[in-house]
């Protein structure tokens, strides 16, 4: 082949790599089921009424009122997860003032607590019921399950187990499990299936199937969510129903 024809061969190969790296770490394209939205920066999977956040003392003073009036289609903050403790003794400083705050500003709101596998499971859970005035509304309560540490699967089950059982003795509720896609699959699958689910999952159109029965309620699709009156990023969500169907996972008197 002549030097001048395969010039442009050459360049035209160097600019499809350069082009489909691009779309490597951009993530997946957008589509009808999974279009852009320029207002949270980020791709919403399609199918879902019903959207929200979960923040922590990472995303700083949070603007409730300004999160509440954010609207990008037909995307708005519906509701709100707000880490509340960890462990047997840390609480979140910024805890009371978004509960207090994203409640004033209409807002629904669900407290989580992060589990630390090495403490006692029925501590933590008197330590976050101390922490939190759960009340009707509310979400209910939400444990977040990330690590196992280096314990065998059925002491970590045992520990989560008090943790659970103490909250539903306490308010008379199951509460909402948190965790990893692959977390749940490797250390809850069926042994915990009759909790509700909340499972991180990020930057696809779809979740991902179960390996089994598994009915989610919350999904964690995006971690680079950006929102009115919040400075820095923000994990974003989709609830799996309408607002009336998740009056089923909130507190009633």
């Amino acid at each position: 082949m002549p030097i001048f024809f395969l010039v442009p061969f050459y360049y035209g190969k160097v600019y499809s790599k350069i082009v489909s790296a691009y779309y490597r770490l951009s993530g997946p394209a957008s589509s009808p089921e999974y279009p852009h939205y320029p207002s949270f920066n980020i791709r919403i999977p399609q199918g879902y009424q019903v959207h929200g956040i979960d923040v922590s003392r990472y995303q700083g003073r949070i603007d409730w009122d300004r999160v509440s009036r954010m609207k990008d289609s037909d995307v708005k903050v519906h509701f709100s997860f707000i880490k509340a403790t960890e462990g047997v003794l840390w609480a979140d400083p910024t805890f009371q003032r978004n509960w207090q705050e994203s409640a004033n500003a209409g807002i629904i709101r669900g407290a989580y607590h992060y589990f630390n596998p090495y403490k006692s499971g029925y501590w933590q859970a008197r330590f976050f019921l101390q922490t939190v005035n759960f009340g009707s509304g509310d979400i209910l309560p939400i444990v977040d399950i990330e690590e196992r540490g280096n314990q065998t699967r059925q002491k970590f089950q045992e520990n989560l187990s008090l943790f659970l059982n103490e909250i539903e003795k306490k308010l008379g509720v199951k509460p909402i499990i948190y965790t990893g896609y692959k977390f749940y699959e490797d250390y809850l699958f069926g042994d915990f299936n009759s909790y509700p689910l909340w499972v991180a999952h990020y930057n696809r159109p779809k979740l991902k199937a179960f390996s089994g029965d598994v009915n989610w309620s919350f999904w964690q699709h995006s971690d680079k969510g950006r929102v009115d009156g919040i400075r820095h990023k923000v994990d974003m969500n989709v609830f799996n129903g309408s607002l009336k169907d998740l009056e089923q996972l909130r507190i009633r008197n």
